[in-house]
């Protein structure tokens, strides 16, 4: 089978509530060490089947670079691990919304599912500031969004009021 025809014969299992959640808390223990280390507390992780194949987290401070989303290192660690770069039999899972930078490199990796927890309502780019998923680019990934939201935004919260003097 090509990998053209194996693509078409694919379908993503049905979305698990509960796999949802445990997948979310597995990206908000990446968050929380990037908080850690003084980075926004961000995390991700790429799946595919029941495997965590990719594994992120903000590390922009640490890196001088404003490349070193938690997507972007979880969508790279999956593409090594799996030998390629299209990811159309994983999910990605992250506590904060994607940006626009984030939102496409899902595009590109031809990620089928995001699932996140907090939206980001500055730079949301799966439905809260902007969809670029609706947009007419050659892939269209399903979202579920809010998956442990509160926690997820609790961590930012936090983060964020601990920068803060009182």
């Amino acid at each position: 089978m090509s990998g053209n025809e194996a693509w078409k014969a694919f379908t993503l299992p049905e979305p698990s509530p509960a796999a949802d959640e445990r997948f979310m808390r597995e990206a908000m223990a990446l968050a929380r060490e990037a908080a850690a280390e003084g980075e926004v507390p961000v995390g991700a992780v790429v799946v595919r089947g029941d495997e965590i194949v990719g594994r992120g987290r903000n590390r922009r401070e640490r890196d001088k670079t404003a490349l070193a989303h938690a997507e972007l290192e979880a969508i790279e660690d999956a593409c090594r691990t799996l030998g390629g770069w299209r990811l159309w039999q994983c999910v990605l899972y992250v506590t904060l919304e994607p940006c626009p930078m984030c939102a496409g490199a899902v595009i590109n990796a031809r990620i089928p599912r995001v699932v996140y927890g907090a939206s980001d309502p500055k730079a949301g780019s799966c439905g809260s500031l902007v969809n670029l998923f609706s947009l007419p680019y050659n892939h269209h990934p399903a979202v579920t969004s809010g998956v442990l939201g509160e926690e997820c935004a609790a961590l930012l919260r936090e983060f964020f009021r601990s920068l803060r003097p009182r």
